[in-house]
């Protein structure tokens, strides 16, 4: 059984990753990054298959693909904290001539990502596309994706979906942050898309909720139902419900902090709600 308690400490130091990296440049995502907090540490400290060292090929493990890049900051800490590149490249975040650009980029080399993710609605086609390989090459791990709610209104996604279902690629696990927010307002103000789940089993896809998407046992046990799915015919998509800047209480259940840096005030008042527990960089 996974060690609870150590994956939540590990969520506390996460957050103030994200929290320092975007404050030191006064620019970044911090609100879907904390959002998605708990479900990256999961991942990667608990579910995904992964290999010592990185290759782009990703060979006989499972593959993961960010397709809305701008949540950046929590990425590369769970990276760099998994072992993928050293924890005091965080602070060249946002920086001229830095691996780590505001949105993951594969021109530098950086260990971990695998496609660039800037432009939205992108990421399913790539995640498809390594899942459909892994069949052909006889690789029985699994491929995840992550997509945000708002994402979903970019058309690309859909054809997408639809393909998945069609060429049943049933070995790929599409998870949907549902925070309910996005740049300009909520989703349902901006561009109201109705039920995901109707529109996903419409088009053929197994669908179920982590109707706790910030709770570390919801997580892992939705995860383990997850991958118990694939394999039979269908694509397997997530509706993760979380709070779009969990963990900081101000920045918590609006679209203010989609796009915006704290400042020196806001910064101590985030970081005194979240423990140093693995070191700051």
């Amino acid at each position: 059984m996974p060690n609870i308690k150590e994956l939540e400490d590990f969520v506390s130091q996460v957050r103030r990753d994200i929290v320092r990296q975007v404050h030191q440049v006064s620019s970044g995502h911090p609100g879907g990054s904390l959002g998605c907090t708990e479900f990256f540490v999961a991942l990667y400290q608990e579910v995904m298959k992964r290999k010592e060292g990185f290759d782009m090929d990703g060979k006989g493990e499972d593959l993961f693909f960010l397709s809305n890049g701008h949540i950046s900051p929590v990425f590369y800490s769970v990276l760099a904290r998994s072992g993928y590149f050293p924890v005091d490249e965080l602070n060249t975040f946002r920086k001229i001539d830095s691996r780590l650009q505001g949105h993951p980029t594969t021109h530098e080399g950086l260990p971990g990502i695998r496609v660039a993710s800037g432009s939205l609605g992108q990421g399913l086609s790539v995640a498809l596309g390594a899942a459909q390989t892994k069949k052909l090459n006889g690789d029985d791990n699994l491929v995840y994706s992550l997509h945000g709610d708002g994402e979903l209104q970019e058309g690309q996604n859909w054809e997408a979906i639809m393909y998945a279902a069609a060429n049943k690629v049933d070995n790929i696990i599409a998870t949907v942050d549902l925070n309910g927010q996005q740049i300009d307002g909520s989703t349902d103000d901006v561009l109201n898309m109705g039920s995901v789940r109707a529109k996903f089993e419409a088009f053929g896809w197994d669908v179920l909720d982590i109707e706790k998407g910030n709770d570390m046992a919801a997580i892992l046990e939705g995860l383990k139902e997850a991958k118990s799915r694939t394999g039979k015919g269908k694509p397997v998509c997530i509706l993760l419900h979380t709070i779009m800047g969990n963990g900081v209480d101000f920045m918590m259940y609006t679209h203010a902090w989609h796009g915006k840096a704290p400042n020196d005030e806001q910064l101590e008042k985030a970081l005194a709600q979240n423990p140093e527990t693995l070191g700051d960089y």
